[in-house]
């Protein structure tokens, strides 16, 4: 075993003075205030490592030009079969400026022109090839409002207003959900049913989750009108021009999760017209699940814990806002290694040289899953 002093430690769930953190392999074995018998290799501010539950980090890579982008496909409106680990390339060198500052894990999900993208996974920031970095499939990219409706050039059958967004989607949720009823009274086997529909079969039974990626609180309520009418239980992403405490009402209503962002990117469309930093007052005091992402290009993946500061400005807790990009997007995301410090739990987290609060306070080391990565 090694271990690690944490002066402080922020646990995903609240902080404790001068605890130990003891690990072997991949694995948390110790948490204890008690000095244990082994070697102590570092010490300082500990937290979890960070995980942002929305970007496109190898998909628009750094230093290429925007047509060598992988994010979007333009072959058609709706691509479920699509995964976006496949385009991923891992010598991004975004990758290790993540890392460098504590952001170890990735949702890489496919753009926002196509009304179904295709799949988003999970991944580590700090492999050097997909297949090492590859950890599960998250959940499938919908995408609703200006985005999708902005690329009636692209190839396939397109939509040029929200209208036809919705158009598009019921049509093929209304087909998954009636083949679902002919398979149920034995009319039809799945062996019949083409890839696609079977894919959104699962869809919509809920075996897939739906990452969707909306701003306006119009677009918030059209995907409320498809959970309850077709059972699904999308997680927002987004949300940046919610601006009433009533939309936050119909979420919590339908028990359902956000992971918002991106703070401090600039407003440069008009349905962003209501965005504003001072937003997340009405969200930190909703009541709704909720994570911080990057959505990284948009914002550089390196900066998300410091998006914090908005709801500090608010009343969060120091631990609250560590929990925003550990904890709370692990409990959304349905990740049991990870989001905490404590035993049983991914040896993965970051050693800060001063209280990560601080703006000159940095991670001198950093571990993923007990491998050593930053080392300083």
């Amino acid at each position: 075993m090694k271990a690690v002093k944490a002066t402080t430690l922020y646990d995903g769930k609240g902080s404790k003075k001068d605890v130990y953190v003891g690990f072997e392999g991949s694995e948390i074995v110790y948490v204890d205030t008690k000095k244990p018998d082994c070697d102590v290799i570092g010490e300082g501010v500990v937290t979890p490592a960070f995980i942002d539950p929305h970007s496109h980090i190898g998909l628009d890579r750094a230093g290429e030009p925007g047509y060598e982008s992988e994010a979007n496909d333009k072959l058609d409106s709706m691509i479920p079969l699509g995964r976006a680990v496949d385009g991923v390339y891992m010598d991004d060198h975004a990758f290790s400026e993540s890392v460098e500052s504590g952001v170890l894990y990735s949702v890489v999900l496919p753009g926002s022109g196509n009304i179904l993208g295709g799949m988003g996974s999970l991944i580590r920031n700090y492999s050097s090839n997909i297949k090492d970095a590859f950890v599960q499939d998250i959940g499938v990219k919908m995408a609703l409002g200006y985005n999708p409706r902005s690329t009636a050039e692209w190839k396939g059958k397109r939509p040029t207003t929200r209208m036809g967004v919705g158009a598009i989607i019921r049509d093929r949720f209304t087909t998954a959900a009636k083949t679902i009823k002919l398979i149920e009274n034995g009319k039809k086997t799945m062996e019949e049913v083409d890839n696609e529909t079977e894919f959104l079969i699962k869809l919509v039974k809920g075996e897939y989750k739906i990452m969707c990626h909306l701003h306006k609180e119009d677009d918030a309520l059209f995907l409320m009108s498809l959970v309850d009418q077709f059972g699904i239980k999308p997680i927002i992403n987004h949300g940046m021009d919610f601006h009433s405490a009533s939309i936050f009402e119909e979420i919590k209503k339908r028990d359902l999760s956000l992971v918002y962002g991106p703070l401090d990117s600039h407003p440069y469309k008009v349905e962003l017209k209501h965005e504003s930093w001072k937003n997340v007052e009405l969200v930190q005091k909703s009541g709704v699940r909720f994570a911080l992402i990057s959505d990284h290009p948009v914002i550089l993946q390196r900066t998300l814990f410091l998006t914090t500061r908005h709801f500090m400005r608010f009343g969060a807790t120091k631990e609250e806002c560590v929990s925003y990009v550990t904890s709370r997007p692990a409990q959304i995301l349905g990740l049991d290694k990870l989001g905490t410090i404590e035993k049983g739990k991914l040896a993965s987290f970051s050693v800060w040289n001063k209280d990560p609060f601080q703006f000159d306070a940095y991670p001198n080391m950093v571990f993923g899953e007990g491998k050593t990565l930053v080392n300083l």
